[in-house]
């Protein structure tokens, strides 16, 4: 798996393409059926690594942790881990994260997650010690084999790895570019975007990382986060609900006015969004909510 891991952080850090999957674990005991589709899809071939997700919306779902050690075993593909500080302090993040290392887990998501509102589980406190930028110093201090209060640990590790998450879109991008800069300021390998549906957009992104890698004088690559659309319903949630994220008005009028072919439309839509996002940079991390067959139709197809 060494290999494997090595070889992913040159297609993420470098000028290759590269293709991750989201895995979302769900509220089940068992990841199996979720891995299964995966393993049997040939799409198991194309996609580099996978990405855990960490109880997004903040609703109960199997452990990140423990379903990350899963899927790099069972699909035999490094797996980045997604990790919010929502849920812990900085003590279960640094224990958390130095466990992880004996099972070759070594890059992770560093996230702030979503707040408790959204969820399903009210009854819960959230912690929020402090943003996902926490987990950034966590990981810098470990990789010189100390914890946040700078006192040595017992042993060394392997090296580990962070990457950070950014919206797509604002009214004012500059908001954007400041938590961008703050993040590659402190190491983030690669930036993963929400959504992202406008050519304009991406371009309007890749210049803000561009920028900031000169004047930083680093490489930190950005990841163009993808998620098919296939109804209308989908398009007015993400529309509607998901901040940081923009769909032009030409895919709600389309899919407003497909009727009977709301579905093709949707499909053809997104094929031709992720041909365009592959030609112009192609680093791409693909989001479906587990349903690999809509994967396939976009990839396969």
């Amino acid at each position: 798996m060494d290999n494997k891991i090595k070889s992913i952080l040159q297609k993420i850090t470098k000028n290759e393409s590269f293709l991750s999957y989201e895995v979302v674990p769900q509220k089940s005991f068992s990841l199996n059926k979720t891995l299964e589709s995966i393993k049997k899809s040939k799409l198991n071939e194309i996609f580099d690594c996978y990405i855990c997700t960490d109880s997004p919306l903040a609703r109960l779902k199997h452990s990140s942790i423990l379903a990350s050690i899963k899927i790099q075993n069972y699909l035999n593909k490094p797996t980045i881990c997604t990790i919010s500080t929502r849920d812990k302090n900085s003590i279960a993040l640094q224990g958390e994260i130095m466990g992880l290392n004996e099972f070759n887990i070594r890059i992770f998501l560093a996230l702030s997650g979503d707040p408790i509102k959204l969820g399903d589980q009210p009854q819960a406190k959230a912690v929020f010690e402090s943003n996902s930028c926490i987990i950034f110093d966590i990981i810098n201090n470990l990789n010189q084999n100390k914890d946040l209060q700078n006192k040595s640990l017992i042993d060394s590790g392997k090296k580990i790895y962070h990457l950070g998450v950014i919206n797509s879109y604002a009214n004012n991008m500059e908001n954007i570019y400041k938590k961008m800069y703050k993040k590659i300021q402190k190491g983030a390998i690669a930036l993963i975007t929400q959504p992202v549906y406008s050519i304009d957009n991406i371009k309007e992104l890749l210049y803000m990382i561009d920028k900031i890698n000169k004047e930083l004088k680093v490489q930190t690559s950005i990841i163009f986060g993808y998620y098919p659309i296939s109804s209308l319903k989908t398009a007015l949630f993400l529309y509607n609900k998901l901040p940081g994220c923009y769909i032009p008005d030409i895919w709600i009028n389309e899919l407003k006015s497909a009727g009977d072919n709301e579905e093709r439309v949707g499909i053809e839509l997104s094929k031709n969004l992720y041909k365009e996002i592959n030609n112009i940079y192609p680093k791409i991390h693909f989001m479906c909510a587990n349903k690999i067959s809509l994967a396939e139709s976009i990839l396969l197809n």
